[in-house]
């Protein structure tokens, strides 16, 4: 069984940043990611508030230089799916979805977090068949067509105002009667003739025989409900952490996201958190780098002190 200096699980941003610190320390390293390296990033088109491109950057060029990076002071990236992990021993012990194991002085926790759902009926029927949780991945598809995006945040803004290059009309629909979104991002979106905004509203069903025909909407304000006819629908309510294979050990605040401390460590000795499944107050790209070489410094001086 192999063994490691850091155990690094998850690709995205902060699991890179924390990679290159680790390898560029010497310490013997390995990065398990289920997919490919890049996490959430990879489905953002364009990142305009990383310091350092004053032009922006297309999020999959950002972690793929982040990740060739990283490879080139000696970090393995190997893709493979976490299923558990076991700290009940000196050495902590990763089991893998190919039943194989590799033990670790310190693991890095850096999964980040996945769409939340809204759990309304109509949507397991036709997620990935009218619903979608990526405009960048699935915008395409809708070329010509009315679509709605369910949210009020950066993201689901963002995803609005890169829907407005193939569909005619975009409606965003939040539960609110102002947007959470960055104010620059707020203005975007409302001097874009194309975005048409509906407050105070929640989805309560989607709606269609084969493919997506309405949704149903109720104003919370009001009560009334209404139809509303649309053929896509796009979902931006928040995120839950990508955290089901963690230890029953680890602390985690109300809505599942590890609670570490600034030095990223966690209530377990060696083990840390860095990235959007932490629990902490904004999740972006820059954030994410920073807490990463943090965990990796911190790491180190962990295994010193062993």
């Amino acid at each position: 069984m192999e063994k490691y200096d850091v155990i690094i699980i998850g690709g995205g941003p902060a699991g890179l940043t924390a990679g290159l610190y680790a390898a560029r320390s010497r310490l013997k390293s390995i990065m398990f990611e289920r997919i490919s390296p890049g996490g959430q990033v990879l489905n953002t088109e364009q990142i305009d508030n990383y310091p350092g491109f004053a032009d922006g950057i297309a999020g999959w060029e950002l972690v793929d230089n982040m990740a060739k990076q990283a490879e080139k002071f000696g970090l393995q990236i190997v893709s493979k799916e976490v299923e558990s992990i076991d700290i009940s021993g000196e050495w902590q012990k990763i089991n893998t979805s190919d039943k194989e194991s590799a033990l670790a002085k310190t693991v890095i926790i850096s999964t980040g977090a996945i769409p939340k759902r809204l759990n309304i009926p109509g949507e397991e029927k036709f997620t990935g068949k009218g619903i979608s949780f990526c405009a960048t991945c699935d915008g395409a598809f809708y070329r010509g067509l009315d679509v709605a995006v369910i949210g009020g945040g950066d993201a689901a803004v963002e995803e609005a105002i890169f829907l407005t290059k193939f569909s005619p009309k975009v409606s965003i629909i939040h539960r609110r009667d102002q947007l959470r979104a960055t104010k620059i991002l707020q203005e975007k979106a409302m001097a874009n003739e194309k975005i048409k905004f509906i407050w105070d509203t929640i989805p309560l069903s989607v709606n269609g025989n084969d493919e997506v025909e309405s949704l149903k909407l109720k104003n919370v304000k009001t009560g009334k409900e209404s139809d509303f006819p649309v053929k896509g629908v796009f979902l931006f309510v928040g995120l839950d952490p990508a955290t089901v294979f963690m230890p029953q050990g680890i602390k985690k605040d109300k809505k599942g996201f590890i609670i570490t401390n600034d030095n990223m460590e966690t209530n377990v000795p060696g083990f840390f958190a860095a990235g959007d499944c932490r629990s902490k107050i904004l999740r972006q790209v820059s954030t994410a780098v920073g807490d990463g070489a943090t965990a990796a410094f911190a790491a180190e001086k962990y295994i010193e002190g062993l």
